[in-house]
Parts: structure tokens; C-alpha cells; sequence
């Protein structure tokens, strides 16, 4: 089903540009990159699925502003986001590609909304109740999705 921008611009806009506000920690910057979010939906709407439309908004805008932020590497201001700048700017392509091929197996055969909520709650810092309400989901049902990531990234460590 086609989706609708419009409608999701007025009711999840509010939430793209508070996830771009709380990366970019720069009001011009976050309100560009909301438009860019909503831009690519629009471009993608034919294709895209509708079912979890926060989920999806949440992982553009995300995206998008790591993008921006690795683009202005060494030009955003130190905010004590070491996490951030560590994606944003990382420059050992050995280890780079070693995460890389970590993460793929990692999440190679999980749902893309898993990637979404890893990132709310060990990244973002999101509660287990915050993450269910972004993910749309019961707070049992992210715990479980979480709990088995952890275990299998756990085993793949270990291998």
C-alpha cells in the first residue's frame, strides 16, 4: 500500500525532529535532515511498508543524521557523545570491517525493527517501556527481541 507522506509528516514529524535534534545537537541541521527524512519517503513511497511507520521513520532519520555527522567530521562541537562520534568518525578500516562483519552476522537474520530497538535502548539509552512505545510494541515482546540479540551476540563473540 502506497504510503501516505502527508499524514506521516503530521503525526510522526514531531518525533523525526526530536531524533534529529538529539544527534545533531543543531537546530538548522535537525530540521534539514527531518526534511531529507520525509524527502526520502516520499521518493520511496510506492515501495516502502507501512506497518510500523515510527520504526521506519526513526531508522531514516538515524541514518540520515550518522551520515551527516560523518560529513562533518571534525566540524560538530564535542558534546560527550563518544558513541556518536565513534560511528560518525571512525578511521581504522581493519577494525571498522571486523565490526562490520560482526554486525552482519549479528543481525543478518533478524528483523530490521531488532536493529531499531538495539539502537533506542543500548545506544539511545531508551527504557524497555520507551523503546516498546517507539517500537509500537509490548515491553515483553522487546525484552524477549533484545535478550535473544544479546545471546546470540554473546555465542558470536565467542566463536
Amino acid at each position: 500500500m502506497k504510503i501516505n507522506v502527508e499524514q506521516f509528516y503530521t503525526k510522526y514529524g514531531p518525533m523525526v525532529l526530536r531524533r534529529c535534534r538529539s544527534l545533531l545537537k543543531n537546530e538548522e541541521q535537525a530540521l534539514d535532515a527531518m526534511q531529507e527524512v520525509f524527502v526520502k519517503v516520499l521518493q520511496k513511497a510506492e515501495v516502502l511498508d507501512d506497518r510500523a511507520p515510527s520504526s521506519l521513520l526513526y531508522t531514516i532519520a538515524t541514518n540520515i543524521c550518522l551520515n551527516e555527522l560523518r560529513k562533518n567530521q571534525g566540524r560538530f562541537v564535542n558534546d560527550g557523545n563518544e558513541i556518536l562520534e565513534t560511528i560518525a568518525g571512525w578511521d581504522d578500516h581493519a577494525e571498522l570491517v571486523l565490526t562490520g562483519h560482526f554486525l552482519d552476522q549479528l543481525f543478518g537474520e533478524e528483523k530490521a525493527t531488532t536493529k531499531t530497538m538495539a539502537v533506542l535502548h543500548y545506544v539511545d539509552g531508551y527504557t524497555l517501556k520507551e523503546t516498546a512505545n517507539v517500537m509500537e510494541m509490548s515491553v515483553s515482546g522487546v525484552r524477549k527481541r533484545l535478550r535473544g540479540l544479546k545471546e546470540r551476540g554473546l555465542a558470536l563473540k565467542e566463536e
